[in-house]
């Protein structure tokens, strides 16, 4: 009877206990997420960390796991992945920590928080891996190519990265890029670039440019190099230069590959000495050739040619240099006279205005004829000068006899003794 009571009294007591235990666990909340896992976006090759926050975990546990490769990470404190960079942390709370280091690209897609509550409660986040872009060198165009002039030519570029690069073509020295012969434009998108009828203003470097927000952005330098042959235009085919002097004479060629280039006078190639001097100045598939030739002799004048060959072909170009005569000695300065003298001059140089006579105070003119030889006729007043009118007694002349006149009136005088024949002069 007392076994009986003690039985009984056992099994009430486990059963206040299991009571009182429901009791406590339906007065006690069950554990729940405080805040949602956020998506987090980590570049390749950084380290990446995702919070789990729990309110009323008590004696429950949280596990981390990888959905996308059905992989269980970690449970509570311990890593169960044999992946080394994946740990966890949690600060003695409610908030649980899930490390990457160094992420790969396969560390991309949904992790999920779990705690094993009955029924099980869970929370997922994502965890993006962008990918900095990178150009696939052996899908894309080599770094030097070489086409001919006017053919056709495509250049490819390709890159990966996440997001999906674009691509992009700049020309290294800032031209424009000729898109099907009509339109040019500074920047090409796409990751290949077709050349029509490529001319050798198109040569050069070609930046091939991908890009996709994560930094840093890539690029492949490819050469393009056009070839053909050699072309040559002189600036002055003929060329005059004096004996004695120097002359320097010029050519400018093109030509890719680049041309051997020299000057042949009298089928003989010049190299440079104390008579020549030669000088090439190049610039990409451009070439400027000088010749310079000193004391200028006789054998000098002639015909000089420049000559440019490559692999595709040869071309020259011809001057005549001819002899011209040396320039004469310019004229000697004009002296500057002081102000002084130019006065002086200036007083020297005035003109004295003319005294013009009255007719009353010039000489008269007697007109003889022959057959008054032995009269004279006297007109107007006598002449107060003191000039006196003589005939010789034995002329013989129909002239006028002349005694001091003026000028115009000598001059007179004698055109009139010119037409009749004869001249006479009266003394004083």
């Amino acid at each position: 009877m007392v076994l009986k009571r003690k039985q009984h009294n056992r099994y009430l007591a486990i059963g206040i206990v299991y009571i009182a235990t429901i009791i406590s666990q339906a007065m006690t909340d069950d554990p729940r997420f405080a805040e949602p896992i956020p998506n987090v976006t980590v570049a390749l090759g950084r380290d990446a960390s995702l919070p789990c926050v729990v309110d009323n975990l008590g004696t429950y546990k949280v596990a981390w796991i990888h959905i996308d490769r059905q992989m269980i990470l970690t449970i509570h404190r311990h890593v169960i992945s044999r992946v080394p960079r994946f740990s966890v942390t949690h600060d003695n709370a409610k908030t649980w920590l899930l490390h990457v280091s160094s992420v790969q690209k396969e560390d991309r897609g949904y992790y999920m928080c779990q705690v094993n509550t009955n029924p099980m409660i869970s929370q997922v986040g994502y965890l993006q891996v962008v990918v900095p872009p990178n150009i696939i060198d052996t899908e894309s165009t080599q770094s030097t190519v070489a086409v001919r002039e006017n053919q056709n030519i495509s250049l490819t570029c390709k890159a990966d990265g996440f997001p999906t690069p674009k691509i992009m073509w700049r020309r290294e020295d800032g031209q424009q890029i000729s898109v099907e012969r009509r339109k040019k434009v500074s920047v090409y998108n796409g990751e290949q670039l077709n050349l029509t009828r490529i001319s050798r203003t198109e040569m050069g470097a070609y930046l091939c440019i991908a890009t996709n927000g994560v930094p840093p952005s890539v690029s492949k330098r490819i050469i393009v190099d056009v070839e053909f042959s050699p072309m040559i235009w002189v600036p002055n085919q003929l060329v005059g230069a004096p004996a004695g002097t120097d002359v320097t004479i010029d050519c400018h060629t093109e030509a890719y590959p680049r041309a051997i280039s020299y000057w042949v006078y009298e089928n003989v190639m010049l190299l440079p000495t104390k008579k020549y001097g030669t000088d090439t100045t190049e610039n990409s598939y451009r070439a400027h050739m000088k010749l310079t030739v000193r004391n200028l002799q006789t054998g000098d004048f002639g015909n000089y040619r420049c000559i440019s060959k490559n692999s595709l072909g040869e071309t020259e170009g011809s001057i005549r240099l001819y002899e011209i005569p040396m320039p004469s000695t310019p004229p000697r300065a004009t002296e500057m006279k002081s102000n002084s003298n130019k006065e002086n001059s200036a007083k020297r140089n005035i003109s004295r205005p003319l005294v013009q006579e009255s007719p009353k105070d010039r000489p008269k003119v007697v007109m003889v004829s022959s057959s008054e030889k032995d009269s004279v006729v006297k007109v107007g007043p006598p002449v107060d000068s003191g000039m006196e009118l003589y005939t010789p007694p034995n002329s013989q002349s129909g002239c006028v006899s002349m005694a001091r006149w003026a000028l115009p009136q000598f001059a007179a005088v004698i055109l009139h003794c010119f037409l009749s024949g004869t001249l006479s002069f009266a003394q004083n």
